[in-house]
């Protein structure tokens, strides 16, 4: 399509789907594919699609950008209102959030894809007896392919706790419901893969997120909307799908989904999220500008956020995220920014600063646009001048122990390149952090963006030190994703690597190459491979999982004894197929799969926040 879909509420698609007959379910997928063929043209709110050659026309109508209700959908076909065109438009569409309304002066909406609107909960760290803690607890949770028992408290202190909190807040009946629900249909879509979750899957799991917000757990419809993004990315072959992505999102549906049942008091509460992000007064306000980066989700959310300082080193945000694609990522850099008078653009604001009086800000840092807000233009700061220098005199150590306690994941590092580094997932620019041996990669892969380019060309730079801001990747090596540096020429000037491009003559001449010490890193990855083989194929690719052995061998010899265990499970639990009286065999226990997938998932993001701290430890 030359024109791209407004996105559409989950509840709409669900709606839609769950009204077409049997026959044609069966055909929704093909439907689909033949929608993006045809013709699309945008008047105002309303986006018409001619869905054959008789000239039939196919109407989205989309008040403030956004399809909120099923009969804003119609069809001139002869079969209208119960054809396949409105639920394959719908399907085809990006997912709207539906609880996003504008932005207001005391509350902003967290949006799939831009900001977490919740952490998710786990240990902030992970030592040598949590990792065990997590073993008992996932050999609890799967060996049993029956329904799923409480997990066992982490610690004896946590098991004090649970009982004295045994009278505290639980979820309600309907909470537990749908909580089921949410994991029932995650499970599903994990046992089916990406190439079996197809449209009318994928509905299933937006109707289990639309109930998920009525019954006040927001945390599992966001959770749940991610993965029918990243499904959808993934079988459209978007280049900026991430398996990665996949893989987060289904280990937080599944592990809200699993978790709500048993929660009680705080923990309830994490699990529960929230829909908007509470404002509070914060008087005035003197900001430097530190970069500019664009947003482009795949949840059909697109824009700009930029990023200032004050002078004690607090973080602030000014965003301008709305419905859109590609264009308006790269445009919205040169938009006023939404806060007082100011005629500022993003992309200014980046290198000069604000002045703020009345401010209101979220827990997250973002500014508030209200009508009591005043702000004006002031002036800048040099990365390498008061008050953004003292940004870059935080240890690095500190700064990456921040990020993986929940704090803002943005680090502020001296680097210098060495050159480029092969990775499957495409080049990334490999550098010298204070004699730690770091990976820098893209922080976005959409060829509108210029991220890709600019690394390609920072990656020859090689020899001059820089500083950068880069934006903390969670694995065993030192990995960040690279959002701004200054210029390899122009001393004093600086570049957003989403929004400005470099060119050649702006290289320094060649330098030698800088040999750059690795270290051998623990084999991980033969537990997250399987992890993501499973999100990407299904449960089936793991049921035939070849000589196993030797990798669960491996996995031992290496100190890694729990991550065997864990494998070894996971690959009994695909395999597990038992037969009735008659020998024939029966359907497999896709929530026993569920829970074994989901342990491995959460062990080995565990293990690998652990050894991401010890890496950058030098």
């Amino acid at each position: 399509m030359s024109v791209e879909l407004p996105p559409v509420a989950p509840a709409v698609t669900a709606e839609l789907v769950a009204a077409l007959s049997p026959r044609l379910r069966r055909r929704l997928d093909a439907g689909i594919a033949k929608l993006a063929d045809r013709p699309v043209v945008r008047d105002g709110d309303t986006v018409r699609i001619t869905v054959d050659d008789e000239g039939s026309v196919l109407e989205l109508h989309a008040p403030e950008g956004v399809v909120t209700d099923a009969t804003a959908i119609r069809c001139g076909c002869l079969l209208a209102p119960d054809c396949l065109h409105r639920a394959a438009a719908a399907s085809a569409a990006p997912v709207a959030d539906p609880a996003a309304p504008v932005p207001t002066a005391d509350a902003a909406v967290a949006v799939p894809g831009v900001d977490e609107a919740v952490a998710v909960q786990g240990a902030d760290t992970v030592s040598e007896a949590p990792v065990a803690d997590v073993s008992e607890t996932a050999g609890k949770r799967v060996s049993d392919s029956a329904a799923p028992e409480a997990p066992a408290p982490a610690s004896a202190s946590a098991s004090a706790s649970a009982s004295a909190s045994a009278s505290e807040e639980s979820a309600t009946p309907p909470q537990l419901a749908v909580a089921e629900a949410v994991f029932a249909t995650a499970a599903a879509v994990l046992d089916a893969g990406t190439d079996g979750s197809g449209a009318v899957l994928q509905a299933e799991l937006l109707r289990a997120a639309h109930a998920a917000r009525l019954a006040g757990l927001p945390r599992a419809a966001t959770a749940a909307v991610s993965v029918v993004t990243a499904l959808r990315a993934a079988r459209a072959a978007d280049p900026a799908f991430r398996l990665t992505d996949l893989v987060a999102a289904l280990s937080e549906t599944l592990y809200v989904g699993y978790r709500v049942p048993f929660a009680t008091g705080p923990e309830l509460t994490g699990l529960r999220g929230t829909v908007r992000q509470p404002y509070a007064p914060d008087g005035s306000l003197r900001l430097y500008g530190l970069f500019s980066e664009p947003v482009l989700t795949a949840s059909g959310y697109a824009g700009a956020v930029t990023w200032t300082a004050d002078a004690d080193g607090r973080l602030y945000t000014v965003s301008d995220v709305a419905p859109g694609g590609a264009g308006r990522a790269v445009g919205a850099a040169d938009r006023a920014v939404r806060i007082g008078d100011t005629a500022l653009t993003h992309r200014e604001l980046a290198r000069a600063g604000l002045a703020v009086s009345g401010a209101t800000v979220s827990s997250t840092g973002r500014l508030g646009a209200g009508a009591g807000v005043r702000a004006v233009r002031a002036s800048g700061a040099d990365w390498r001048a008061e008050p953004l220098d003292r940004l870059w005199a935080v240890p690095v150590a500190e700064q990456v122990g921040r990020a993986l306690r929940g704090g803002h994941d943005l680090l502020f590092l001296e680097v210098t390149p060495a050159g480029v580094v092969r990775e499957a997932a495409g080049d990334g620019l490999l550098a010298d952090c204070g004699g730690v041996p770091l990976r820098l990669t893209a922080a976005h892969d959409h060829p509108a963006l210029p991220h890709r380019d600019n690394l390609r060309l920072l990656s020859a730079a090689r020899g001059g030190r820089l500083r950068v801001i880069a934006r903390l990747v969670p694995a065993p090596h030192a990995r960040a994703q690279l959002l701004a540096a200054e210029h390899p020429t122009i001393a004093g000037s600086r570049v957003d690597l989403g929004l400005d491009r470099l060119q050649h003559a702006d290289l320094p001449a060649p330098a030698p190459a800088t040999a750059v010490p690795t270290s051998e890193e623990a084999p991980l990855h033969l537990l997250r491979r399987r992890v993501e083989q499973a999100a990407s194929g299904g449960r089936r690719v793991l049921a035939f999982p070849g000589n196993a052995a030797v990798d669960i061998r491996r996995l031992h010899g290496h100190g890694l004894a729990t991550a065997g265990d864990i494998l070894e499970e996971l690959l009994a639990s695909a395999a597990d197929r038992s037969r009735d009286v008659f020998g024939r065999l029966l359907p497999a226990d896709p929530g026993r799969f569920a829970r074994a997938w989901l342990t491995a998932a959460r062990y080995a993001d565990e293990v690998d926040r652990a050894l991401c701290a010890a890496a950058w430890d030098g």
